[in-house]
């Protein structure tokens, strides 16, 4: 893959490697812990679980779920989150289709490092937004993934979306 120039990245790295985890706390771990939701792009915290923005989303609206408790096998969940994370995917089906209107959506997990996962000490569930041509020739023939909009711009709209929603949700 070509390289191209991304300095919010390296502020990430940098910020995340500033950080002292507690007992070797999974970076979201870490993240839940603190308060300063909107730079660390949590969108909604629950009983059970919350909703994190992906800060290297395949698209706009990239959204992860995540038990708050840390676990990394999906049969370590209680019933209680199982029903919290499913309910949830629905939350951010609405928000993602108020404030962005896509055309299909890619929902899933990848289960331990041999599957993908980039953090697999802390289970977490894809939420994808997609449109029709998303993948377009910079993927194709430069392997480069065009984002049309910056990660607090995307985030101020659906936190609007969030607070909209029923307090009952």
């Amino acid at each position: 893959m070509d390289r191209m120039w991304s300095p919010w990245r390296s502020e990430y790295v940098s910020g995340a490697a500033d950080r002292d985890p507690p007992d070797d706390a999974s970076l979201f771990t870490q993240l839940l812990n603190e308060d300063n939701d909107r730079e660390n792009l949590i969108l909604w915290r629950g009983e059970h679980v919350f909703v994190i923005m992906n800060r290297y989303p395949y698209n706009n609206g990239h959204l992860l779920i995540l038990p708050n408790r840390e676990v990394a096998e999906y049969a370590e969940l209680t019933a209680e989150e199982q029903q919290a994370l499913a309910a949830t995917i629905d939350r951010c089906l609405r928000w993602l289709r108020e404030t962005m209107s896509p055309e299909g959506f890619n929902v899933g997990m990848n289960l331990g490092a041999a599957s993908g996962a980039g953090i697999p000490e802390h289970l977490h569930m894809h939420v994808v937004p997609r449109w029709e041509g998303d993948t377009n020739f910079m993927t194709t023939t430069a392997d480069t993934r065009v984002l049309p909009e910056d990660l607090q711009t995307t985030y101020d709209k659906l936190r609007t979306a969030v607070e909209a929603d029923s307090p009952s949700t």
